[in-house]
């Protein structure tokens, strides 16, 4: 059935009149039956660990609006995790993990080979969905790429300008560059995990690239990038690999070239016009929506939709958000925007 697939024919270049539609963070708090679910589960972490529950929710959004992938629910930092990070969530802050400021705590991290009995649900998940999917509907993996994961596992938790990370970066190069590896490393072994488990298609999330500048963003985003893309292949030919190195800017100008990635997500920072002449010469683009435009909904949600897809309709183009959708979202805003894709 894969050639059937709308999101994996546009991932091999093709260019269709209506673009194949998913959208990050799709199953989240703002639809009522994920909400559902998340308390039957009893907290954040036991739903991404419980395979038929994350499946659930996985599935959720795909009844109700019938998107044209899945994208697996799980979260960026179950691979520090699975390291051996502490890992807990702060209700109302968001996550919280042991920190990496010396040599020492990152000696007391696990092997790489180590991590696929803490994320054995996550595919077990994985093995659920390739079954429960409608025949049309793509299945998407993805992990956190190195810097944004290192980003957290070196403050302990998120912040805005990823200070802490820079500040090791700089300060310590030897133990920053072999935190770097090790994340790789991981990386690689836990997408090709999902592969073989059943996901299509895979996403590297490089939320915080944006925070890296002229070679820090060659040697932390590109390269692992690159790295991590090129195993994926080697390992699995012809799997489709979608990166998203968020807020980079002019930095989307050639990545897809210099990682080999199949697609490159877009944020709402870069026009549509602009992207389509620099970026989407290069092959397939993702993006790039407005995640504000699923709360305020209306005209102006019409308006740019069209525009982004009228922009982008010269070449291969998924229709997402620039962003994951926020829990303040109204579903009926989704509903519009899928509409406003496919009635045109």
């Amino acid at each position: 059935m894969a050639e059937t697939k709308k999101l994996l024919r546009v991932l091999a270049g093709e260019v269709l009149d209506t673009p194949p539609i998913w959208m990050m963070r799709q199953a989240g708090r703002y639809l009522p039956e994920y909400r559902a679910t998340r308390a039957q589960a009893g907290d954040f972490l036991s739903l991404c660990y419980n395979p038929e529950l994350a499946a659930e929710v996985t599935l959720q959004p795909i009844r109700r609006y019938g998107f044209d992938a899945a994208i697996l629910f799980a979260d960026i930092l179950l691979v520090p995790q699975a390291l051996g990070a502490d890992l807990w969530f702060e209700t109302g802050e968001g996550p919280r993990l042991s920190t990496i400021g010396a040599q020492a705590d990152f000696d007391r991290l696990k092997p790489v080979e180590a991590i696929h009995e803490t994320l054995a649900p996550i595919y077990e998940t994985v093995r659920i969905l390739t079954r429960e999917l409608p025949a049309e509907t793509a299945l998407i993996g993805f992990a956190g790429a190195p810097w944004t994961v290192a980003t957290y596992m070196i403050a302990g938790r998120g912040t805005p300008d990823q200070g802490p990370a820079h500040a090791l970066r700089e300060g310590n190069p030897a133990l920053f560059d072999a935190l770097i590896a090790r994340l790789t490393a991981a990386t690689i072994e836990y997408l090709s995990a999902q592969i073989e488990a059943g996901a299509e298609v895979v996403k590297i999330f490089d939320s915080w690239a944006g925070s890296l500048k002229g070679e820090a963003f060659t040697k932390y985003a590109l390269d692992p990038c690159r790295e991590i893309t090129k195993a994926l292949k080697a390992r699995h030919p012809g799997i489709p690999v979608i990166g998203f190195p968020r807020e980079a800017g002019e930095g989307y100008v050639g990545f897809a070239k210099a990682t080999g990635v199949d697609c490159v997500a877009l944020d709402n920072s870069v026009t549509p016009d602009w992207a389509a002449a620099h970026v989407q010469v290069d092959g397939c683009v993702q993006g790039n929506l407005a995640s504000s435009h699923m709360v305020t909904g209306g005209q102006a949600l019409v308006d740019e939709t069209r525009r982004i897809v009228e922009a982008f309709s010269k070449g291969p183009h998924i229709f997402n958000l620039g962003h994951g959708i926020t829990p303040d979202a109204d579903p009926e805003n989704v509903q519009l925007m899928i509409d406003t894709v496919r009635e045109g």
